[in-house]
């Protein structure tokens, strides 16, 4: 092995290790970018109708986000605390339907040996269990405010990100990484678009479909499964569970009703409306969107899970452009 082979080699390694002692900031850091992102494309869309600068653009886009959300609070958060507090008294019947499903002996048994458990030995787990879900918490709060304060500071002036970026490059590669950027900006946005429009389309077919089954919870439902289609595969699969489980204290031809029904809107979202909005960005395999958020899921939580995707987005375009054209397309037998 080479000096410089061995040079590169080490610093690759060190790299590496410093990526993972940082993964929480890089996390962070690329969570601030897609957010950043999804405010860059209503902000240039309204610099091209309006003749505005871009922070006045992005004060209009942030206000008008806020609007929205308040609109939209004050006519689903009311009905979400009754439907919320309405689960909690369906679930004592909900437990008591599935440990008849699954068998009561081993249930009664499970039960009976809870019972013999000291009160302290449970109180206190319970309470450093409760400290540990505060700090969690806080950390969570904490990290969310730095993503959105990025988020704004790189919306306000992406050309100046992006030119330091390309400084770091070498000269004969700037014209190339700006292209690149370019293209992952464009993904990007595209993506979030589309699976916006799609988990909108999907929240709202969700909702009415369940109300017009006289399902309980349909507007909760609704939410779950349209928040949900931000992690596709499985996502989807998850959300089906809480509407199933309703249904399953009226009556079984209502279970059957409801899984049709989410079978439907799941093969309409998969098969229909995602080509449909995501036509114009990359094409992701389920095989490398699936591995991507397993592997994610895994090392960073839940976090890790919702970031999968988007990371995967801009990692495709960048192995399309960098790893194939550039690299394997130029390799030649010597």
């Amino acid at each position: 092995m080479s000096s410089r082979t061995f040079v590169i080699t080490v610093a690759v390694v060190a790299l590496a290790l410093v990526a993972w002692q940082l993964r929480w900031v890089l996390l962070v850091f690329f969570g601030a970018v897609v957010l950043g992102v999804a405010l860059d494309v209503p902000t240039s869309l309204l610099r091209r109708l309006l003749p505005l600068n871009r922070p006045a653009a992005l004060l209009v886009v942030v206000l008008a986000l806020l609007l929205l959300g308040w609109q939209v609070g004050q006519l689903l958060v009311p009905e979400v605390i009754e439907q919320v507090n309405t689960l909690n008294r369906l679930l004592p019947d909900l437990i008591d339907r599935l440990v008849s499903l699954a068998g009561r002996s081993q249930a009664l048994g499970n039960l009976q040996r809870l019972q013999n458990i000291e009160i302290w030995d449970r109180l206190q787990p319970l309470g450093s269990h409760v400290i540990g879900l505060a700090g969690g918490a806080a950390n969570t709060t904490i990290q969310l405010l730095l993503m959105v304060l990025l988020a704004l500071l790189m919306a306000l002036d992406p050309r100046s990100h992006q030119r330091l970026l390309i400084a770091a490059t070498p000269h004969f590669y700037r014209p190339r990484m700006q292209g690149l950027l370019q293209e992952c900006r464009e993904a990007l946005g595209g993506w979030l678009a589309g699976m916006t429009l799609s988990a909108v389309a999907v929240f709202l077919l969700t909702w009415l479909g369940l109300a017009l089954l006289h399902v309980p919870l349909a507007l909760i439902s609704g939410l779950v499964c349209g928040v949900l289609t931000f992690v596709p595969t499985i996502g989807p699969t998850a959300a089906t569970l809480l509407p199933l489980a309703v249904a399953l204290l009226i009556s079984p031809a209502k279970l059957v009703q409801v899984l049709v029904l989410r079978l439907a809107l799941q093969n309409l979202e998969a098969f229909v409306l995602t080509p449909l909005l995501l036509k114009r960005t990359v094409n992701l395999l389920p095989t490398v969107a699936l591995m991507a958020q397993l592997s994610l899921g895994a090392v960073l939580g839940l976090p890790g899970l919702l970031l999968a995707l988007p990371l995967v987005v801009v990692l495709q375009v960048v192995g399309e452009q960098v790893l194939v054209r550039d690299v394997m397309d130029r390799w030649r037998a010597g």
